[in-house]
């Protein structure tokens, strides 16, 4: 009789415990029977930061190298299919990292993704011509992808969720700092040392990447037997890639409802299709449908793919904004962020510690989503001329509004999932940002373009509307540029409102949250 009940309260937890992240006598089951200790865990996780920094600021670097790179190979026409190709390709992989994560361990799963990511890289600097640098991109994709979504995992197994808290927000700090001076570093190498530095510069980071996960990373692979589910995995790879592709579509068809883009998105939905009954009978699918079963995370994921609409995909336009409705200079426009990029830091950082301690994640994410509702609405509501006093603190709050709940469905899903399912959880909140934001910057970008399209503005002989500088435009006589102004406000009036919808789509799923706590183990 002891026996028994010995054996059903040992069952019982282990269920618990696989629900909760840490395996039975580990306290996070990072390690292969204990987990790191904590100094060693933060040096871990400086490497990973220092990974996360390598790809976020080598996208935001080639961004700023392009127009140096298309003028020494030509073909502008495939101006775009650099960015593009990153996209597709990073957002295909990442479920699938997850998974393998899941289910090989995330050490060398998440080496495999950074010595992918450092030999793209060097392809890329040795590229002879755009469709070589394309493709290399597309080898590059395929790591970058693996290092966001294994860099998540790995902090679950790593720090109890309210620890996790804390150190997600030093995450978003890195992700925001590669974005901020990525630019800039970006048109000093290129001018320097030539575009090719910019790949090269990878290749001694990734060496010491490796390196430092190789030595301090401990390996701890799951117990279950690993059974790869390839139908699953191309289903999904090939319908991501279909949406990312049907996202592109204004720029690579000529519109998302183009007969090429419709056949490229119903191609996805019969693929999606497929996929689901894959996964039904799959033993080990990419991503475990069961996860889809709970009310919790697909609230979560509802809100994390607002937020990659309104995070990530509003920050092209608002660049388009400040100059074109406010007049500003590229670099006047471009200091404008810094209270865009500082509210983010500052509501990321502030939310992570109140959520340590609290355990509470649902008020920031209603937080969030009705600040930036609330900035959205008041700056479609502005008129030219529009003054640095007005935009200044609603650019700041709603950064702050972007960084309280930027934790908030990485959190909160991985919180609710098992632990055997913590890879494909964060692999699934990563694509749902992505995705939201790939539709949003075409979507933004279809409204904005088909709105100053119909506007009925007469320019001098020579020029387009659609193709005006900034340069250009302050050149011309004061009653024309206020015209121009007018016409980019209404076109963007329409944008904030159609982003503020989101927020508040976003605001109605976090009130639909239920009131869950992050939770607190022992030995944490």
């Amino acid at each position: 009789m002891t026996s028994s009940s010995d054996s059903t309260s040992r069952s019982m937890a282990a269920e618990a415990a696989d629900k909760a992240g840490v395996g039975v006598g580990t306290r996070t089951g990072a390690g292969t029977g204990t987990a790191p200790e904590h100094r060693q865990r933060l040096v871990i996780f400086a490497f990973l930061m220092t990974a996360m920094f390598m790809a976020t600021l080598d996208n935001q670097i080639v961004a700023t190298a392009l127009p140096t790179i298309v003028g020494e190979f030509g073909q502008l026409e495939r101006f775009g299919w650099v960015g593009s190709i990153y996209l597709l390709g990073s957002s295909a992989v990442m479920p699938v990292y997850g998974k393998l994560g899941d289910l090989f361990g995330r050490k060398y799963v998440m080496m495999a993704a950074v010595l992918i990511f450092t030999l793209g890289s060097g392809i890329c600097a040795l590229a002879v011509s755009m469709d070589a640098l394309i493709a290399a991109r597309l080898l590059q994709a395929l790591g970058g992808g693996g290092i966001v979504t294994s860099i998540f995992a790995i902090n679950a197994d790593l720090f109890q969720p309210r620890e996790r808290a804390r150190y997600q927000s030093y995450a978003s700090l890195m992700l925001m700092l590669a974005s901020a001076i990525g630019p800039v570093l970006g048109g000093f190498m290129s001018d320097m040392f030539g575009w090719r530095s910019i790949f090269l510069i990878n290749l001694p980071i990734g060496v010491l990447v490796l390196t430092g996960l190789g030595m301090m990373l401990p390996h701890k692979r799951p117990e279950r037997t690993p059974t790869i589910d390839y139908l699953g995995a191309a289903l999904l790879a090939g319908c991501i890639a279909s949406l990312v592709l049907w996202a592109d579509g204004s720029q690579l068809f000529g519109g998302l409802f183009s007969p090429t883009g419709l056949a490229v998105i119903g191609a996805g939905i019969v693929l999606a299709i497929a996929w689901v009954q894959v996964e039904k009978r799959a033993k080990e699918p990419v991503v475990p449908l069961s996860l889809f079963s709970s009310k919790t995370v697909n609230l979560l994921l509802l809100i994390s793919m607002a937020s990659g609409s309104i995070g990530i995909g509003l920050s092209t336009y608002f660049a388009l904004y400040l100059q074109s409705v406010t007049g500003l200079t590229p670099t006047v426009a471009g200091l404008l962020f810094v209270p865009l990029t500082g509210g983010i830091v500052l509501g990321s950082l502030t939310a992570g510690r109140i959520m340590s301690r609290t355990g509470r994640y649902r008020p920031f994410a209603m937080l969030s989503s009705g600040l930036s509702c609330l900035c959205l609405l008041a700056i479609s509501a502005l008129h030219p001329p529009v003054t640095l006093w007005l935009i200044t603190p609603l650019m700041l709050f709603h950064g702050i509004g972007i960084g309280v709940g930027q934790q908030v469905p990485l959190l909160g899903v991985q919180n609710a999932a098992l632990r055997r399912d913590t890879g494909a959880a964060t692999g699934a909140v990563s694509l749902t940002r992505m995705g939201g934001a790939s539709i949003a910057i075409s979507v933004y970008g279809a409204i904005v373009a088909a709105l100053v399209a119909h506007s009925a503005v007469t320019l001098p002989a020579g020029l387009d509307l659609e193709k005006l500088s900034p340069a250009v435009a302050a050149g011309l006589p004061t009653a024309t540029r206020d015209l121009i102004a007018n016409v980019y406000a209404g076109a963007f009036q329409v944008l904030f409102l159609v982003a503020a919808g989101i927020a508040a789509l976003a605001f109605v799923a976090a009130f639909s949250l239920k009131e869950e706590r992050l939770e607190v183990h022992s030995g944490a």
